[in-house]
């Protein structure tokens, strides 16, 4: 049986955690003196960036970073969403085996934070409570479970000590980077750390969560299209979230769907994504694939984990305003400022790589000014992209860290359209961004 299988136990005290950093360290810096020696051996002249990231200290450091889970996998998974093809590819291995492991806490631990949170006699309230999780993820694992009145309940259940290794799981997961030479050594991270540490206390607060789950509900409740979890909140503590089981199949399985069935549901997330951004004022920023279900028989998405929604302040949607009204009017100049003046681009490095920059701003105008559907599974314009992105990003001194913000709505976007590029999909999105601008300037102008 593997410790998938079987389970494997959270290192929970902030000793145990250091414990298995130092250990992980120990087998990368062996890892680097043998590779080290096989260099020098065949003649080479090893680079520290090469000494590091070899096979085995990517196997290595995945799955330590899997066993830990918590903020240090949690950090890695996003990484490896936002950066995607930009990513060194002995990198993007391990942020990718991140996305697709995690393992779940042996019974004996399970039964040690349901205890805590709910008492010893906790098993007293239900008629079945699986042991076997229907889900495991970085910071918690869902199991599902029938109360005595018969309710069916999906129960989130928080590892032990994840809360509490937040800041140090960063802190350890960015000197990994640093050591590696994978960052600059100008490139100032220590605001997007800071974010990166409230973001995750805050998806680590399950009453905070479940709070922010009804409050989509009621966002949501006039939409027939969507399904969001009903909090129980006699049953809901900090470390444990229970919530209504909604039934509903993998939105990936659905690559094989019709494609009126594939283009319908892309709609809607993208129409979701954009009264998010311009109508709620909040946004569930991480777009894992697997926050989203499908429910065949009422042809509903079933929106799942709230954790990461934050609010959307003025300043982002003034600065996504002025980018989409630039796009919609082809207007490359005004596109570039924008870009600027929401901190996406270095005035800098808008001067310093202006053919680059150019070109890229033709491409995605070029694409935005297409009449009709737009073509999600047609990726040939992402190569001239990426190829003009690495050219700029060739050059350290461009790097930087744009507003959090920003950030936070662009990981949304680019994880929607991730999606959308999966199932192929076919989306007006020019009409659906036309027609949100509207009601997003009607609103504007009532209110002045």
């Amino acid at each position: 049986m593997s410790n998938d299988e079987q389970g494997r136990r959270v290192p929970s005290s902030r000793l145990s955690r250091l414990g298995s950093f130092s250990r992980l360290a120990s087998g990368i810096a062996g890892g680097m003196v043998a590779e080290g020696a096989r260099r020098l051996a065949s003649g080479d002249r090893p680079r520290l960036r090469d000494m590091v990231l070899t096979p085995g200290n990517v196997a290595r450091v995945a799955d330590q970073l899997a066993h830990l889970r918590g903020a240090a996998m949690k950090l890695g998974q996003m990484i490896s969403m936002d950066a995607g093809d930009l990513l060194p590819p002995e990198l993007a291995e391990i942020m990718g085996r991140l996305r697709e492991r995690a393992y779940r806490m042996p019974p004996a631990q399970l039964q040690q934070v349901l205890a805590t949170e709910w008492g010893p006699d906790w098993r007293q309230r239900y008629a079945r409570f699986d042991p076997a999780p229907v889900a495991a993820a970085s910071i918690g694992q869902v199991h599902r479970a029938t109360t005595l009145d018969g309710r069916d309940l999906a129960v989130k259940v928080q590892y032990p000590g994840v809360a509490k290794s937040i800041d140090a799981d960063i802190d350890n997961v960015a000197t990994l980077l640093r050591v590696s030479g994978l960052l600059p050594a100008a490139l100032d991270i220590v605001p997007l750390l800071a974010d990166a540490k409230q973001q995750l206390r805050d998806e680590a607060d399950y009453l905070r969560e479940g709070a922010l789950m009804a409050r989509f509900g009621a966002l949501l409740a006039g939409a027939p299209n969507f399904v969001v979890p009903t909090l129980d909140p006699d049953l809901t503590t900090a470390r444990v979230l229970a919530m209504s089981f909604e039934e509903g199949v993998a939105v990936e399985t659905l690559e094989s769907a019709p494609q009126d069935l594939r283009d319908r549901v892309m709609t809607m997330l993208v129409s979701l994504v954009l009264r998010e951004l311009f109508e709620f004022g909040v946004m569930q920023t991480d777009p894992n694939f697997a926050n989203f279900r499908y429910q065949p028989a009422t042809e509903r998405l079933v929106l799942l984990d709230f954790g990461a929604a934050r609010p959307v302040g003025p300043g982002a949607q003034a600065a996504y305003r002025d980018l989409l009204s630039a796009g919609l009017a082809g207007d490359r100049e005004r596109l570039k400022q924008a870009a600027i003046s929401g901190g996406i681009l270095m005035p800098a490095t808008a001067d310093r790589h202006g053919g680059a920059i150019d070109r890229v701003l033709d491409v995605i105008l070029d694409q935005f000014d297409r009449p009709g559907l737009f073509d999600f599974g047609d990726r040939s314009f992402v190569g001239v992209l990426r190829e003009e992105a690495m050219l700029v990003a060739g050059d350290r001194t461009a790097w930087h860290v744009p507003p959090t913000d920003m950030l936070f709505v662009q990981r949304k976007i680019s994880g929607t359209a991730l999606l959308a590029a999966r199932l192929k999909a076919r989306v007006d999105v020019r009409g659906l961004v036309t027609r949100q601008m509207a009601l997003f300037d009607g609103t504007e102008n009532t209110s002045n």
